[in-house]
């Protein structure tokens, strides 16, 4: 037998005994994984948007079952998902908060809202905003790029023809990508009942405000005074809803003096959505605003 066939043979039997050696450990030392969070992954949406705070459906799953994170964090899976998981768990009364969709607080559309300049650069509105504030004299205002239409996962968002987003209720998952996608931060997280809103975000006074936008708010603390107390306030000179049950309850009475229609009932008692003037006809378009 020659010195290659008996080199080759030797070789072969160390990585035969090796192979042996690293199976058998495998099996020994190997850590049985939880049956439950390959169940719990399965209910979760599989939508990965990272909305919980970990990277995809599957690590959120092993947090649950491993760490004991609240299971309660996956905004598109809802309420639904929350009561299987619990279910899984093994733990009951488990309370579910009412369902949470985005919200555009901004009427300041291309007709409403004063340009002041005219904005050359890149296609994005957190770098408009990062360049001397964007192309809108109010500096609170919808810039229109569309950075929250390309965060959202869901298809829950769009760019109308009037330069403002309109989100669709019924695909909005309340994930808030598109919270932490705008840099004005006018887009909130809201309860589905929820029936008035204050739609804007302008914080300079009342007269500049006003000069800026036709739908501006400005200061002047009519509908604070027709709200039940306690359930409103002025803050930096915008109107802030502080228990909306509460306003919503009182509804016609607080917005009925607004005079410029920034304070507005957008869901009827019907629980149907209804467009703020400023979009009334807007078209969806499939592009960006450039």
């Amino acid at each position: 037998m020659g010195v290659i066939t008996i080199s080759l043979l030797t070789m072969g039997g160390i990585g035969l005994l090796f192979a042996i050696i690293l199976l058998l450990a495998y099996k020994k030392l190997a850590v049985e994984e939880d049956p439950r969070i390959k169940e719990i992954e399965a209910l979760l949406p599989g939508a990965n948007c990272g909305a919980c705070g970990y990277p995809g459906c599957a690590a959120y799953a092993e947090a649950i079952v491993l760490e004991g994170v609240p299971f309660n964090k996956c905004a598109p899976g809802g309420a639904e998902v929350v009561e299987k998981i619990a279910k899984v768990l093994g733990v009951e009364g488990v309370e579910v908060g009412e369902r949470k969709v985005a919200q555009v607080m901004c009427q300041g559309t291309d007709e409403a809202a004063l340009d002041r300049a005219i904005y050359h650069g890149i296609n994005s509105c957190r770098a408009a905003h990062f360049t001397l504030g964007g192309d809108k004299e109010c500096y609170w205002g919808c810039l229109g790029f569309g950075d929250c239409v390309l965060a959202c996962p869901f298809d829950a968002i769009h760019m109308t023809d009037k330069g403002i987003p309109l989100v669709d209720r019924d695909k909005c998952t309340g994930c808030g990508l598109c919270v932490e996608a705008c840099p004005r931060d006018i887009i909130e997280l809201v309860p589905i009942s929820q029936k008035v809103f204050v739609l804007c975000k302008n914080e300079d006074r009342g007269a500049n405000a006003r000069k800026y936008c036709d739908y501006a708010c400005i200061a002047c603390r009519l509908c604070v005074r027709n709200a039940p107390q306690g359930s409103m306030e002025m803050k930096n000179n915008l109107a802030i809803i502080l228990d909306h049950k509460q306003v919503d309850g009182e509804a016609e009475k607080v917005i009925a003096k607004c005079p410029t229609k920034s304070i507005l009932k957008l869901v009827d008692d019907e629980g149907e959505f209804h467009l703020p003037p400023a979009l009334e006809g807007a078209k969806i378009v499939p592009t960006l605003k450039r």
